[in-house]
């Protein structure tokens, strides 16, 4: 089993800066793409940003400019910077990871994480 634990959300002014974290853990083998979304209330979650495993990153035009993806490949983690954030950027942020469990299956099964909320307000 896989799982992916978020962290670093909560209350931020706007115009604040925010950095959340992920973990992965569990049966790795090895992690492709990792990515964040976020979900408004009612809505569809949204993608955000994707790195892959050498490291080459992809946003969303709402946040591009504004938000930062990196990962650190020893502990298993992506992280997502956030700057001069909005009141428009309220949302529960997923990071989600494609896993490849172990040598014995080429597989990549893509987990999530529970979420984290963000909320953007003064």
């Amino acid at each position: 089993q896989v799982q992916l634990v978020e962290s670093g959300g909560g209350l931020v002014q706007p115009g604040g800066s925010l950095t959340l974290s992920c973990v992965v853990s569990g049966s790795i083998f090895r992690i492709y793409d990792m990515d964040w979304f976020r979900q408004f209330p009612g809505k569809t979650r949204e993608f955000i940003a994707t790195i892959t495993n050498g490291g080459s990153t992809t946003y969303a035009d709402s946040v591009k400019g504004r938000f930062t993806i990196s990962r650190d490949n020893a502990k298993n983690m992506v992280y997502l910077q956030m700057n001069s954030l909005k009141p428009e950027d309220t949302a529960v942020y997923y990071c989600n990871a494609a896993v490849q469990s172990g040598s014995y299956t080429r597989a990549r099964v893509t987990y999530w994480g529970q979420g984290t909320q963000v909320t953007v307000s003064s």
